[in-house]
């Protein structure tokens, strides 16, 4: 069911209103040809005790005020590889169609005794006609099995070469390139050089800007900073914090250009008395991002406004 969302006035608030109480994390935007904004989320089933999650939902707006709701775009129900770990997805245009890459998995993860966790996740690939799904999985199965992955990033050069960056047990820091079809990969796991900065991270998120190659990141899983490069497989320079954290508590982030102006899209954890589970659920949230005349990008600050805080 696609829903659509508008307000008597015309102001958008952080968190995003996607016009219900869905719990979203993990946004991932792009703009396409239609030139409307889409959001890839994935969905917290409210109150969840951990982070089993079931499907991935698709946002769009001509505005970034209303939003069109487009439902559960791919579920892991369709999947016949894996049952659980719906989590932050991607997606790109090639060759006509659009394609979303997803993380999902199997088993179960003991928090309390890890030596007897059972759970493990890999990506894969589901493709669609429209922006806004729905999608099937398009190779039945993970693009591969070993190592353990999740929270991809698609990012497509000018050239037209696809590279898909993940988080992966003893493989952060990797990457690897995708067939021209999209419904593969070529070649080996290339291990990037980042400086000798290596900290723990989760969520990469690649794009390009004036040129200059740009790999962000949560680090620690919760500070979003950065590195910057020539070229898309590296080496590259850490540059350092761009949005401190919050709480005690992981971010997820992406970034996009719309409308002439770059753009930050994050979660937040934030308390929802309403839902009678009494602690803090996660929300996809936007606010402008600015750069130096150096390319570097100016410190973010979380606001209630959001993206139509008047701009300095």
């Amino acid at each position: 069911m696609i829903l659509l969302f508008t307000t008597a006035c015309a102001q958008a608030q952080n968190p995003l209103n996607f016009g219900s109480a869905i719990r979203t994390a993990d946004p991932s935007a792009h703009v396409w040809q239609d030139g409307r904004l889409y959001l890839y989320t994935s969905h917290d089933e409210e109150c969840q005790a951990d982070f089993h999650m079931k499907d991935w939902h698709v946002f769009s707006s001509a505005d970034l005020i209303h939003w069109t709701d487009h439902g559960a775009v791919l579920s892991v129900q369709q999947l016949n590889w894996a049952d659980n770990y719906a989590w932050a997805p991607d997606a790109a245009y090639k060759n006509g169609k659009y394609y979303l890459v997803f993380p999902a998995g199997t088993g179960v993860k003991n928090r309390e005794n890890p030596e007897k966790s059972t759970k493990w996740m890999g990506i894969g690939v589901a493709v669609s006609d429209s922006p806004a799904g729905p999608f099937k999985d398009a190779i039945g199965a993970p693009l591969w099995r070993t190592p353990y992955a999740n929270d991809p990033a698609l990012f497509i050069d000018d050239d037209g070469q696809a590279y898909l960056y993940f988080h992966g047990i003893n493989f952060d820091y990797h990457v690897i390139k995708m067939r021209d079809d999209m419904l593969g990969t070529q070649g080996d796991f290339i291990k990037m050089d980042m400086g000798g900065f290596e900290p723990k991270m989760e969520g990469p998120w690649v794009f390009k800007r004036n040129g200059l190659y740009y790999f962000t990141m949560p680090e620690n899983n919760r500070v979003l900073t950065y590195y910057t490069s020539t070229s898309p497989l590296g080496p590259w320079t850490y540059r350092g914090p761009f949005m401190q954290q919050e709480h005690a508590s992981n971010n997820h982030h992406s970034i996009a250009q719309y409308k002439n102006q770059w753009l930050l899209f994050y979660h937040r954890w934030l308390d929802t008395p309403e839902s009678g589970c009494n602690k803090r659920q996660r929300h996809s949230a936007a606010e402008y991002l600015h750069f130096y005349q150096d390319g570097t990008i100016k410190p973010v600050q979380r606001t209630t406004e959001g993206v139509t805080q008047k701009q300095h």
